[in-house]
């Protein structure tokens, strides 16, 4: 008789503490003879894994986000480079997933890839996915991405509304979140639009991640719709007033350690880089700094992250 598959238990009731002590890879003063990995990989814990893209290989550095449940993996966003000679993504994580079945056997384990939102650094390694057995590869653009989590309530047309772009039906902030289930590992998700019109926020009851993609990160926070940003931002911290938020993870560092200084575009060594966690507390501040701002087209330096917003 077959002895059924380990049940790992994800749902404590409460998130659960693991390890972001780490030193991220942060790129050289040469390029040239960068010896960083092309994809630095920590475990918060045994089930949860944070990626981030070399700098000498692209200087978006972006991060990535390997979940594991009992019935299936997810991996959030696929990094700022397509070539897997440069950029291993698949190679990296079927490692990685092999290393975690070997200790969590089971037959049938899946992968599923998500995004965050579909800019090109966030898309760039679909391809290596595509065609890989017992692997579902959803489309970032907001029309695959919005059905595959059922968002079907909410318009993403942009137009003259006054209502930040979404007309002819729901505001995606009254769209309730979607459940992608990995197994007893419940991700919920929701649309959040502002930097781009088919952006999600991931939250992961396990470790209490609220993941964030380009929306909340330390660093130039680049704003499309603003009034979807502030909706945006709202419903953030609403989320957070009942759920139990650990960390907001973004998906690149862009600011130093200094308050109100960041690495200009295209820096490739970042030698003083914040973490990469924020506080709820955080996101409260990025909302004082949107009624200070008003939705006035411009660059507003704050300590610990820059509103861009874009002219009408």
């Amino acid at each position: 008789m077959e002895t059924p598959p380990e049940l790992i238990d994800f749902t404590a009731g409460h998130a659960r503490s693991g390890d972001l002590d780490v030193s991220w890879i942060h790129g050289s003063e040469s390029a040239k003879h960068n010896a960083d990995p092309d994809i630095q990989v920590h475990a918060y814990d045994e089930h949860t894994f944070i990626l981030r893209q070399n700098m000498a290989v692209n200087y978006e550095a972006p991060f990535m986000f390997l979940l594991f449940g009992s019935a299936r993996a997810v991996l959030i966003d696929t990094g700022a480079t397509a070539s897997p000679d440069f950029f291993p993504l698949r190679r990296v994580v079927d490692g990685l997933m092999e290393t975690w079945l070997a200790a969590h056997p089971r037959d049938g384990y899946r992968l599923l890839v998500l995004h965050t939102h579909p800019h090109g650094d966030h898309v760039a390694g679909d391809a290596q996915f595509a065609g890989r057995p017992g692997t579902v590869l959803v489309d970032a653009d907001r029309d695959s991405a919005w059905e595959f989590f059922g968002f079907t309530g909410a318009s993403g047309n942009t137009g003259d509304d006054g209502g930040g772009g979404f007309g002819g039906g729901a505001s995606p902030a009254d769209v309730e979140p979607a459940q992608v289930d990995l197994g007893g590992r419940v991700l919920q998700c929701w649309p959040s639009p502002g930097h781009h019109n088919a952006a999600v926020t991931f939250y992961d009851p396990h470790t209490g991640f609220l993941l964030t993609g380009d929306t909340v990160y330390p660093g130039r926070l680049y704003i499309q719709d603003w009034p979807a940003f502030v909706r945006t931002i709202d419903r953030l911290i609403g989320f957070c007033s009942t759920h139990p938020v650990t960390h907001v993870l973004g998906c690149h560092i862009e600011m130093s350690r200094q308050p109100g200084v960041d690495y200009p575009v295209f820096t490739t060594y970042q030698p003083d880089e914040p973490p990469l966690q924020m506080t709820v507390e955080q996101l409260r501040e990025i909302r004082r700094a949107i009624a200070e701002v008003g939705g006035r087209p411009g660059r507003y330096v704050f300590p610990g992250f820059i509103l861009c917003l874009e002219g009408a």
